[in-house]
This record gives structure tokens, C-alpha cells and sequence, in this order.
């Protein structure tokens, strides 16, 4: 991030969901010292959703799983039913589960990014960086609805440092070698006794 990049976020409204108190409180407090002053405690999908239909909120940092709705359902939600300018909210997914899964799962019912628990502000104050900088388009369709999923081989937004900066291409250029002769697969994928 460059010195004059700012992000002011006295003056946003942050929703907090999740059902143990606890996790509510930390994350409560976390955003203030990030300076946030406008903070709504929901502790379950439910109670997000009625104020969601009554009140403007900026930004959503949510817990994936919850008792009755999960986090997962409430976004997906979020996307597709809740009133504009609701619909497209900034959110964040906080899990303690990390699996492949269950990021695609995050990815797939409209979050912007997936952040593990326990939390590190710092990787907190970061993503949510990422997020006020994003540039990515809102994509409605019959399949899904939110923030566009590709991205993978862009990177983290300019002038942040990412594993992915030095992803490869997705395009597939053309062979630099001959192919393969079918003698020469077989006896790649022959198994042999190996002396141990």
C-alpha cells in the first residue's frame, strides 16, 4: 500500500454476525481500533437480515458456520434477495474451517474473501484493504450472484505484494517439445521395484 493510500472507516457502518458473543466481541473490537465507530452485533443470520431490509450497512464480516442459517446461506442471501444497495455490501467470511471446500464454498455464494479464525488483525486490516480497493465487477446471473470469481491469476490489487504475483499465465501457448510417443508413456507410467 503507498503513504497515501487512506481508508477511513469511522464513518462506514460495520454489521458483525455471528452467534458466540465472544467472537462478536473480539471482532467488535478489532474493528475499532481499525477506527470503526458505527458497529451492528447480530448474533445469527436472522437478526442480520431484518436490519439488512431496514438499514444501510457498508461492510459484513460474518461467521460461516452458525446454528440454523450459516453464514454461507446468509450471503448467498445477501446476493440474491436483499435490497439494493444491500445486494452489494463488501463482505468478509470468517472461518475456523479452511479447506478447499470451504473456501470454494465462501467463493460461490458471494463472498469477497474468506478470512481464518483464530483472527490476526493485521490479515484482517489487510483483506479489508483488498476489498475497498477491489475493482472486480458484480456478476448477476441465473448460477450465481457477486463479486466476479475470476481472479485468481490477477493478484492482489496494485502495489500489494501476493503469492500470486508470480502465478503463471492461464493461456496455453504452443509444445516447445516433440509429444510423447505411446512406448514412451507406458514405460513413464510402468511400475518398477525401487531398492529402499
Amino acid at each position: 500500500m503507498q503513504d497515501n493510500d487512506k481508508l477511513d472507516l469511522e464513518r462506514i457502518t460495520v454489521m458483525i454476525v455471528d452467534d458466540n458473543a465472544q467472537s462478536v466481541d473480539i471482532l467488535a473490537q478489532v474493528m475499532t481500533g481499525f477506527g470503526a465507530r458505527n458497529i451492528i452485533r447480530c448474533s445469527g443470520a436472522k437478526e442480520a437480515k431484518d436490519i439488512l431490509n431496514g438499514r444501510r450497512v457498508d461492510f459484513i464480516l460474518t461467521d460461516a458456520e452458525m446454528p440454523g442459517e450459516d453464514g454461507y446461506e446468509l450471503l448467498r442471501w445477501l446476493r440474491r434477495d436483499a435490497k439494493e444497495p444491500n445486494r452489494f455490501t463488501p463482505a468478509i467470511l470468517v472461518t475456523g474451517h479452511t479447506r478447499i471446500s470451504q473456501v470454494k464454498r465462501a467463493r460461490d455464494c458471494g463472498a469477497h474473501l474468506v478470512v481464518s479464525k483464530p483472527i490476526q488483525a493485521n490479515v484482517l486490516l489487510e483483506r479489508i484493504f483488498w476489498v475497498a480497493r477491489d475493482e472486480r465487477m458484480f456478476v448477476d446471473c441465473d448460477a450465481y450472484a457477486g463479486p466476479d470469481r475470476r481472479f485468481k491469476f490477477e493478484g492482489p490489487p496494485p502495489g500489494e505484494d501476493g503469492r500470486r504475483n508470480n502465478d503463471l499465465p492461464a493461456e496455453v501457448g504452443e509444445a516447445t517439445d516433440a509429444n510423447l510417443s505411446q512406448d514412451e508413456l507406458d514405460s513413464m507410467l510402468k511400475p518398477s521395484k525401487v531398492a529402499l
